[in-house]
């Protein structure tokens, strides 16, 4: 019996051991069983990488009402053959071919194949765009180097220009409302920047268009330098584009390019006999300027002071208004006494012709 109950004690005491090393034993399986932090997948890093090299030529589409950058087959497979340092991202996968890495870029949705909206000739074209406008989802998502199209379809990484942008917008949004409490000199400035500004971009789009017209009634060439100053949706860089992209449209019949050429100077030659005199011209142009001076010199005070002189007219408007009011009933009132006092005399009187004749 003291045997059994040396062993129960023993076998007691390994237990109560044993639940005093088990925290520590769990906390170590814990850590152990603990994952690293899981890193940036490399393909995500490439892709990145790839998308703000300026060498891979690319353009903004509409896709599913949403713009989409992307870039063409062809050019991507070129870019990697004269660019191997941009692989080396890849670590193991640097030697893939071209078609395995976007393959990969595919099933990792780094990337979707896109395809042209509109697969016909155009009207007066002579074949399709190397760069459309509009582009659908493709049905196979596979990689081909002849015409395929492939969308990026993760975000852009913000860049710091862009994000000094998105402060200052709205600090400027402020200043152009606050323009009239502007000082003099100020208001001054913004003027003429604003309005040189304006003679740029206007100027900047007649000579545009005069080269076009001379070009196309002479050449039938169809010739428009900055070609994408009136797009929409555009980068910055395409916008600034000043060399004309080739015509690929059939050239006009020379019957055509006559008409237009007519209508052009008959138009030229009805605004030039209806252009106004000097005097009308000296007329608007001190119109314009007695309101650009309106604006100019406009300040708070002059504010608050015509409406304190207003306010005064006001009230002494509803003064005379009352007085005018009091007076002109003062005038019926006696008008209306003396109308009294004469019906009574004359009452009185033909009482007393009745009564003589009656006598």
């Amino acid at each position: 019996m003291a045997g059994k109950g040396a062993k129960a004690t023993a076998a007691k005491a390994a237990e109560k051991e044993k639940g005093k090393k088990a925290p520590g034993s769990r906390s170590s399986r814990a850590c152990s069983q603990e994952e690293p932090v899981p890193k940036k997948d490399v393909y995500q890093l490439f892709a990145e990488k790839v998308r703000d090299n300026k060498q891979l030529e690319s353009r903004w589409a509409v896709m599913q009402e949403t713009r989409v950058e992307y870039f063409r087959g062809k050019d991507f497979t070129t870019f990697i053959k004269n660019h191997p340092e941009v692989g080396e991202i890849l670590g193991p996968d640097k030697d893939m071919e071209a078609e395995d890495i976007v393959n990969t870029l595919l099933i990792k949705n780094l990337v979707i194949r896109c395809d042209r909206v509109w697969k016909t000739v155009r009207p007066g074209k002579k074949k399709l765009s190397s760069w459309p406008a509009h582009l659908e989802i493709h049905q196979e998502q596979v990689f081909t180097e002849n015409d395929g199209f492939y969308a990026w379809m993760f975000l852009k990484r913000r860049t710091l220009w862009q994000t000094i942008l998105s402060f200052i917008w709205p600090v400027f949004a402020l200043a152009v409302c606050l323009f009239p409490v502007y000082p003099y000199q100020c208001k001054i400035v913004v003027l003429y920047s604003c309005a040189g500004a304006l003679l740029f971009i206007v100027s900047l789009l007649l000579l545009r268009a005069a080269i076009f017209g001379v070009l196309w009634v002479l050449l039938g060439k169809r010739v428009w330098f900055f070609p994408n100053i009136n797009a929409e949706e555009t980068t910055f860089r395409e916008l600034v584009r000043f060399w004309p992209v080739k015509d690929e449209g059939e050239r006009p019949k020379w019957t055509s390019r006559l008409f237009y050429a007519t209508v052009a100077l008959l138009v030229m030659l009805l605004l030039r006999h209806h252009a106004p005199d000097e005097a009308a011209r000296a007329r608007y142009q001190k119109k314009v300027s007695n309101i650009i001076d309106d604006v100019l010199e406009w300040s708070p005070k002059l504010a608050l002071s015509g409406m304190m002189d207003k306010h005064t007219e006001d009230n002494v408007t509803e003064t005379s208004n009352y007085t005018s009011h009091a007076t002109t009933s003062t005038e019926e009132c006696t008008d209306a006494a003396e109308d009294e006092d004469a019906d009574e005399t004359q009452g009185a009187a033909d009482d007393t012709r009745t009564r003589s004749s009656e006598v």
